[in-house]
């Protein structure tokens, strides 16, 4: 919350004298802040001045590291789960590939070359 602030307020003192009628205050700046924070990226608010392109291209590598990647990552972590889950219903302990995330006992597995 705090990077959202400052990245927001830092993006309306920029862009509202190049673009008053887009960052008309610091909760549209916010909403510009959010969306790019989050990688989602509408298209609908986005700086024009140099230093603000700056400042919006570190917030959206800053946002993959904090939403996109943890995502990704949690969202594959309930797949393993679900899978193992699936397997234990079935009898059967579940080894995943660490290469690829299938299931080594359940066909076809590929063999991976070692690391």
């Amino acid at each position: 919350m705090i990077l959202l602030f400052i990245s927001s307020t830092l993006i309306y003192l920029i862009e509202s004298p190049a673009q008053p009628e887009v960052f008309s205050s610091i909760p549209a700046a916010i909403w510009w802040g959010t969306i790019t924070l989050t990688t989602v990226g509408y298209g609908d608010v986005y700086p024009v001045t140099i230093l603000g392109r700056i400042i919006g291209g570190i917030l959206a590598i800053l946002g993959i590291g904090l939403f996109a990647l943890p995502a990704g990552i949690l969202a594959s972590g309930f797949s393993e789960e679900l899978a193992a889950r699936k397997a234990k219903k079935r009898g059967r302990d579940v080894i995943i590939c660490p290469h690829c995330g299938q299931d080594i006992n359940s066909p076809p597995h590929h063999e991976h070359p070692s690391d």
